[in-house]
């Protein structure tokens, strides 16, 4: 089980990251945007270096929504490798079966 603190952090990342999502993408576009005077782009750039660091969807991590373990996450499963393994092993998972050749 990973720290709570740390799945906590993650979680935190997660509600500013979709709270400043649209504000974000609406200064990116204005930041981008080669018709628009530069003085206007560059007051778009520092608002967007004003908004908090952790509003960024890049620094959300990947975790395992049974452990909170962030390594050997699958994303289609939401889970990590080892949480799968557990939870198939036990007969949790419908359809799953352990493999032998």
């Amino acid at each position: 089980m990973a720290k709570k603190s740390a799945v906590a952090r993650n979680l935190k990342r997660q509600r500013l990251a979709a709270k400043y999502a649209a504000k974000r993408a609406a200064l990116k576009e204005i930041a981008r945007d080669t018709e628009k005077p530069v003085e206007e782009r560059f007051a778009a750039q520092l608002k967007l270096a004003d908004l908090p660091r952790n509003s960024a969807p890049s620094r959300v991590r990947n975790r395992c929504q049974v452990s909170g373990r962030p390594r050997g996450y699958y994303r289609k499963l939401k889970m990590s490798r080892v949480a799968l393994r557990q939870l198939a092993s036990h007969g949790l998972i419908p359809g799953m079966v352990k493999s032998s050749w």
